[in-house]
């Protein structure tokens, strides 16, 4: 199990460092100057610059030194959690992210409560009912919420259960209720997903011999499918469950747009319109963290399900 433990981890760290790597190879190899993408997000103009100036600025960023030196100069600032100035906000950029996180973070909860509860309710009813119309729409349910654009469903949100309704705000982060409909958009997608899979994990196990044993036994039908089906159906979707968390997460970023709320999500969209480069680097970064940290979570859930999964042969 400790071998197992520090083989996910370190994979983990590997791939953070790489996530950070591709980033920084990707924003410096952009066909333009990287002194005038940092001073594109303060509207002012390159060409204007005395060549003292421009050189101030390129000093002012570290721009002066060879790549290779800003890589590591801006890797080691990032472990320290320095991500640099943001030029569009004029504010370092760990201030902006720590102004933000706490609200993403709340909508993520929120959406991520929302998908367990849709893949899983949705899979499990599906398991449960006899009567076969019922089990089909069950099972076809989810095709539709995989199919549905979210921005598509945040708006129809907006009109029945604000405009129409009134019953969540439309807009805005004050209070828990305006975080449902954004969670609810987030998540619909990935618990359409999710219930698909566990579906049909649920049809496969409920075929298995234990399970009739377990009848045999005399055991309720609610007994066997959840104290023996759901475990073994749920094993094969925590990988999935894994980066559908992530997505979910990821997801804050059209969900924040359309409802208009002041999260990593939005802020990451206007840092992408106003090349903020900063500010890009440290969202991707922080988006990084989140999709490891979330499956080696995930991973080391798999030996609690079935111990088998943490034992790891010997080369001989």
């Amino acid at each position: 199990m400790k071998r197992y433990l520090l083989t996910r981890v370190g994979q983990a760290l590997v791939v953070l460092w790489a996530a950070y790597t591709a980033t920084f190879l990707i924003l410096n190899l952009l066909p333009s100057n990287p002194v005038a993408l940092r001073l594109s997000g303060a509207n002012v103009q390159i060409q204007d610059l005395t060549p003292a100036q421009l050189a101030q600025i390129e000093a002012q960023y570290g721009l002066n030194k060879p790549v290779i030196e800003q890589y590591f100069s801006m890797l080691w600032n990032a472990l320290h959690l320095n991500f640099g100035q943001s030029t569009s906000l004029s504010l370092p950029v760990s201030t902006v992210l720590a102004q933000r996180l706490p609200t993403t973070a709340t909508l993520a909860a929120f959406a991520v409560v929302f998908m367990l509860i849709l893949g899983f309710g949705v899979a499990y009813l599906a398991a449960w009912v006899q009567w076969r119309p019922a089990k089909i729409v069950l099972s076809r349910v989810p095709a539709i919420g995989v199919s549905v654009p979210s921005f598509w469903v945040g708006l129809l949100l907006i009109q029945v259960f604000s405009f129409d309704l009134g019953w969540f705000p439309s807009t805005g982060s004050n209070g828990l209720s305006s975080y449902v409909l954004p969670a609810v958009s987030m998540a619909l997608p990935a618990g359409a997903v999710l219930a698909q899979v566990l579906t049909s994990s649920f049809e496969k196990v409920l075929r298995e011999p234990y399970i009739a044993t377990a009848k045999a036994k005399g055991l309720s039908r609610a007994t066997i499918q959840f104290r023996h089906a759901l475990r073994n159906a749920a094993l094969p979707t925590l990988t999935l469950l894994g980066l559908l968390i992530a997505t979910a997460v990821t997801g804050a970023v059209i969900a924040e747009t359309v409802f208009s709320i002041s999260g990593v999500g939005r802020l990451a969209q206007q840092a992408v319109l106003s090349q903020d480069v900063p500010v890009v680097q440290a969202i991707v970064l922080v988006a990084a963290v989140l999709f490891v940290t979330v499956n080696l979570i995930v991973d080391l859930l798999y030996p609690l399900l079935d111990p088998r999964i943490a034992y790891i042969p010997k080369v001989v």
